[in-house]
């Protein structure tokens, strides 16, 4: 459970997760909404509103005003999780405590996403390293530069190139609409991934940046290695093979658990 706490004049006040949660769960059902009809109003994804209901999660700062809208409540009532009666109105410093702890929240959900991001630049730093170390043991034990170039160098730094954009550059959220219109390539700069059947938001995102993380680093370790030990013990009898089919298949790969894993989150 996540929470976050304040104190100010011996009092503290606390924003509880799972209090939150169940606080939306029950205007949700006062409304007879389900939770797709309520992240339809919102322009959010429904896995968003049950992380919400289930206190896995809570909403950006941004989204309160507009919560508080729909439900017919007002954005304290939100972060108190309960509805205030009239004569039970909160005073200023308990209004201040309110606001300071959802713009801590906000705050919280961003260092988070920094120390993410650092972690990873930190494996694809790592992951160079080992490849260039690689390519200079194979030298060392006689493969030439040339057979390296015409092996597996492209099909290396394809995935080095994957990797730099998925560690370091890609953007930890979408944009918002995103969510409201149903997408199905993402567009950064020079980079472009682009899935048919498949539509982007900010629930299966998240899942789609570790895969291609994950698959883009390990790939470009391993397929140096693999792609020598075959050239090794097959040469050009099944350059086909070693070539171009491994090759393909370390680079293409990436798409298949992509659409796996965005298909199942989104």
């Amino acid at each position: 459970m996540y929470q976050t706490d304040k104190e100010k004049n011996g009092v503290t006040y606390q924003t509880d997760n799972e209090k939150f949660g169940e606080f939306i769960a029950q205007l949700r059902r006062e409304k007879q909404w389900t939770q797709k009809e309520l992240a339809s109003r919102l322009f959010i994804s429904d896995k968003a509103v049950s992380k919400w209901e289930r206190g896995l999660s809570m909403p950006n700062v941004s989204m309160l005003i507009p919560m508080a809208e729909i439900f017919g409540v007002t954005v304290t009532e939100l972060l108190r999780g309960e509805r205030l009666e009239a004569e039970s109105a909160l005073n200023r410093d308990e209004v201040e405590k309110l606001v300071t702890c959802s713009v801590d929240m906000s705050l919280r959900e961003e260092k988070f996403r920094q120390k993410f991001r650092k972690r990873w630049t930190g494996i694809y730093t790592v992951t160079l390293c080992i490849v260039v170390i690689e390519l200079l043991i194979f030298r060392s034990l006689g493969v030439t530069w040339n057979d390296m170039v015409n092996g597996m160098l492209p099909y290396t730094g394809m995935l080095l190139l994957f990797g730099g954009w998925f560690c370091i550059f890609a953007r930890e959220t979408l944009p918002a609409y995103y969510d409201e219109n149903k997408i199905n390539f993402v567009s950064d700069g020079a980079f472009r991934m682009n899935m048919p059947g498949l539509h982007f938001n900010n629930s299966n995102w998240p899942h789609i940046l570790n895969v291609g993380r994950v698959w883009s680093c390990a790939g470009a370790v391993l397929f140096p290695a693999a792609g020598v030990i075959l050239w090794r013990l097959y040469g050009n009898e099944l350059w086909v093979v070693t070539r171009l089919i491994v090759p393909l298949a370390f680079v293409l790969g990436i798409f298949i658990p992509v659409y796996v894993f965005g298909k199942k989150y989104e």
